[in-house]
């Protein structure tokens, strides 16, 4: 079953900047295009780093300032001096970079922005070369998928290619999202592992599995008697 990946929301049609992009020129870029922050590259589309309005803002926050230096400044204290004396990309950018791939699942993206507390990851290609990058934002599309489009995926999906559950014995409803599923089946593993393989689809919200069942199998796949349908 396929879900939803990095690069079916990822925008391709990146705004970059190079090394030796000036200060005024990023905030410029920034403001103009109405984002939050740019990768760096190199001449072969590599990514070097991310410069943020919050690497910006340093300059803004240390403005007028002396320029005497604590004898115990922290790092990050040092490291925000020293992005608000910047001139260039290369010292403004924070490096390394936190990167994803395309074929990287939407979860697995979801929680290295939230690990790595970004906003946004540059895409690589199979090189290391720039070929996306994707948001907060750009992750949430997956839940503007029509209900229609959501429950043809639970129903040719997960009930007839997966399960293979004949027609008429399993209903799916989908209501913004939140799916339920009804009917009756023969064997209770089969009608769990239809609520875990709905809760996969992409879009879905919340499963409600109501599929009654005939034969309570669970203990026997437990101890490996009967194997569940995969």
């Amino acid at each position: 079953m396929r879900t939803w990946q990095v690069g079916d929301v990822m925008t391709r049609d990146v705004v970059t900047a190079q090394e030796g992009t000036p200060y005024r020129e990023v905030v410029d870029v920034l403001i103009r295009r109405g984002i939050s922050g740019l990768p760096v590259t190199d001449g072969f589309r590599r990514v070097l780093g991310v410069v943020s309005e919050a690497d910006l803002l340093h300059k803004i926050e240390h403005s007028g300032e002396p320029e005497q230096r604590r004898i115990f400044e922290g790092r990050r204290r040092r490291g925000a001096r020293g992005k608000a004396d910047a001139l260039l990309a290369r010292d403004l950018m924070t490096a390394p970079p936190v990167t994803t791939y395309a074929e990287a699942p939407l979860p697995a993206a979801a929680r290295l922005l939230d690990r790595e507390q970004v906003k946004r990851l540059p895409v690589l290609d199979d090189l290391g070369r720039l070929v996306g990058i994707v948001t907060r934002g750009d992750l949430l599309r997956v839940h503007l998928r029509t209900d229609a489009e959501i429950r043809e995926d639970v129903v040719r999906e997960v009930l007839h290619r997966i399960l293979a559950v004949r027609d008429g014995l399993v209903t799916v409803q989908v209501r913004a999202g939140e799916v339920t599923l009804a009917g009756r089946l023969d064997r209770r593993s089969v009608a769990g592992l239809a609520g875990r393989l709905a809760a996969r689809v992409s879009g879905v919200v919340r499963v409600s599995n109501t599929i009654a069942f005939d034969v309570d199998d669970t203990a026997l796949v437990e101890e490996g008697r009967i194997t569940p349908v995969a």
